[in-house]
């Protein structure tokens, strides 16, 4: 199965989302990752979508897509085109004496502790997903109480191809 990275540019109306996704759930493909948000131009959104399939799989949904009325653009974002990153919430038990640990394990991935309390600390992490995936198996010796990912969001390199609507 191979893995795909969608930026699907949409008009900014209700029901926007519902039609994409039902076009996913009714066909029977997948979505690993979805984000949405509104673009420079607030009448345009932006939807991140990562599905994974066969090539035959792959080519359909961008073809059905594309023959949505509410959709304006698709681009593939291809890992060496484009920046891809995920946002991640992490909340582990520390005991005071495991604190020190933490945060210079957080340090060394660059990441935020956003809130401490008595037993617990909120770690944010910005990344690629193969980095958020390794803080995680760094943190494995800790309890991982709550975890919450916002999935992942791209844009394209370079401004050959932005679109302006």
């Amino acid at each position: 199965m191979k893995r795909r990275v969608l930026s699907i540019l949409v008009d900014n109306t209700s029901g926007v989302l519902s039609r994409v996704s039902g076009l996913f759930s009714r066909r029977g493909y997948n979505i690993d990752s979805l984000t949405v948000g509104v673009t420079a131009n607030p009448r345009i959104s932006r939807m991140t979508v990562v599905c994974s399939g066969d090539d035959l799989v792959l080519d359909q949904i961008m073809k059905q897509v594309e023959k949505l009325v509410d959709v304006r653009y698709v681009k593939v974002l291809k890992s060496d085109e484009s920046v891809n990153r995920e946002l991640m919430l992490i909340k582990i038990k520390v005991l005071p004496q495991q604190r020190q640990s933490v945060t210079t394990t957080a340090q060394i991935f660059r990441a935020k502790i956003v809130d401490v309390a008595r037993e617990s600390m909120i770690i944010e992490l910005t990344g690629s997903q193969d980095k958020l995936e390794a803080f995680l198996d760094i943190l494995g010796e800790y309890e991982i109480l709550e975890v919450a990912r916002t999935g992942l969001a791209g844009l394209a390199r370079g401004s050959e191809d932005v679109r302006f609507f």
